[in-house]
């Protein structure tokens, strides 16, 4: 392998170490986001049973033929249908029940006329005799308008018959997915579970928001935004404490993490400095190598499977846009393997657009570059859309990064880009 990888080459190594994790069964709302790891049918048909689309009436075809606002036809009115009803009353000619949406068709309707095209049931005759439901027996409605057979009825099984594919394994479950799981009776589903990520930033200058800065201090900027990323990647993200510039700590540290990580995730000490505590404290032995990629920002990286679980971890630059550009590139893709996505999903989109810059943007030669950049999409049927780069090339300009959505790309044989060139932006929103 060459002294210096690139960013293929780094990214190729990491998908082909992590694997997707053991499937789970879990409840419905707990496997909401993850990728279903069976295919699910229909233990039943989907409704059950015919029901009512409306609220109005279940009549008998033969009894509402040629009615009109001149010529009604009249009705019987034998009790009530709601959603829920379990005993039902039997339509005969000359009869209607009233019938609620979602309520089944009693026996001997044919089709459901809506209220609307009815006098609401409003008509004359006797009320001291109830149905069991509660409606007067003997009400009389009049319906204005004919209703051929099947009208407004739901038929059972005319959603998802019984034994047909409901969901096919790799589907990610999103709130109708997991509406149709409950439809269909699963409280429970098999799921590649979301992969726990674990946060931690290094360096002694290191101090939570929230407290006052010491001289020499900054806050620790690296465990929110990377612990938020995880978050948005699909993960079950923890942000530890920050460790200082000590090898020892940090080992301790990662040793108690990994019982609850998946995949762990360093930022800082992976250079060449004095205090580069985690090139120090992830020695030969731990199975982490360090490389450096022929990319900016983020040329220092680290990579390779840590414990006895052989947990993933990668370790970051402390810059916070090299930190941020690194996990979009190789950390996102690799959660989203652990959590079983499939491999055309697990990056983000990537768009041509013409560079909108007041001066040619000049880049190193040999190393691809990743600008923070503002996307604009093009007009319907127009030419590609454009990126405006925002802030400098600067690897510690987070407040520039806080404004962009998209990363400008510049390829590795291209030293300056002029305005109006053609290039790949990846998309962040």
């Amino acid at each position: 392998m060459a002294d210096m990888w690139s960013v293929e080459e780094h990214l190729t190594d990491i998908l082909h170490t992590v694997r997707p994790l053991a499937p789970l069964e879990l409840p419905l709302l707990d496997a909401a986001g993850c990728v279903l790891a069976e295919d699910v049918t229909v233990p039943a048909p989907l409704p059950p049973f015919d029901n009512s689309s409306m609220d109005g009436y279940a009549v008998r075809t033969a009894d509402v033929e040629g009615a009109s606002e001149e010529f009604p036809a009249t009705l019987t009115v034998i009790g009530d249908v709601a959603a829920g009803a379990g005993v039902l009353p039997t339509v005969g000619p000359g009869q209607a029940a009233r019938i609620m949406t979602g309520a089944p068709i009693p026996p001997g309707a044919q089709a459901v006329v809506p209220v609307e095209w009815t006098d609401g049931g409003l008509g004359g005759g006797p009320a001291d005799a109830m149905t069991p439901a509660g409606t007067p027996h003997g009400t009389e409605v009049r319906v204005h308008r004919p209703a051929p057979a099947g009208a407004h009825i739901r038929s059972r099984g005319s959603d998802a018959p019984a034994g047909t594919l409901a969901l096919r394994q790799g589907t990610v479950l999103g709130p109708p997915q997991l509406g149709l799981l409950a439809a269909i009776g699963r409280a429970t589903v098999t799921v590649t579970p979301r992969p726990r990520a674990v946060v931690l930033s290094t360096g002694s200058e290191l101090a939570a928001p929230g407290r006052p800065l010491a001289p020499g201090q900054i806050h620790d900027a690296n465990g929110y935004m990377l612990t938020a990323a995880a978050q948005a990647a699909g993960a079950v993200a923890y942000r530890a404490t920050a460790v200082a510039d000590d090898a020892a700590t940090l080992r301790a540290t990662l040793e108690d993490q990994l019982g609850r990580a998946d995949l762990v995730i360093t930022s800082g000490g992976v250079s060449v400095g004095a205090y580069d505590v985690v090139k120090e404290a992830l020695n030969l032995d731990s199975g982490v190598e360090f490389r450096r990629l022929a990319m900016q920002p983020g040329k220092p990286q680290g990579f390779g499977l840590i414990g006895g679980g052989r947990v993933p971890l990668f370790a970051l630059p402390g810059n916070p846009v090299s930190s941020y550009v690194s996990f979009e590139l190789f950390v996102r893709p690799a959660l989203r393997a652990m959590a079983g996505h499939a491999p055309e999903t697990l990056h983000r989109p990537r768009v041509t657009a013409r560079l909108a810059a007041e001066a040619p943007v000049r880049s190193p030669a040999g190393r691809r570059q990743y600008l923070r950049g503002s996307y604009l999409p093009p007009a319907r049927g127009a030419e590609p859309g454009s990126v405006r780069p925002i802030g400098g090339a600067g690897s510690h300009l987070i407040a520039a990064l806080a404004q962009a959505d998209a990363l400008i790309e510049i390829p590795e044989n291209v030293t300056e880009a002029a305005p109006g060139d053609e290039l790949k932006v990846l998309l962040l929103g």
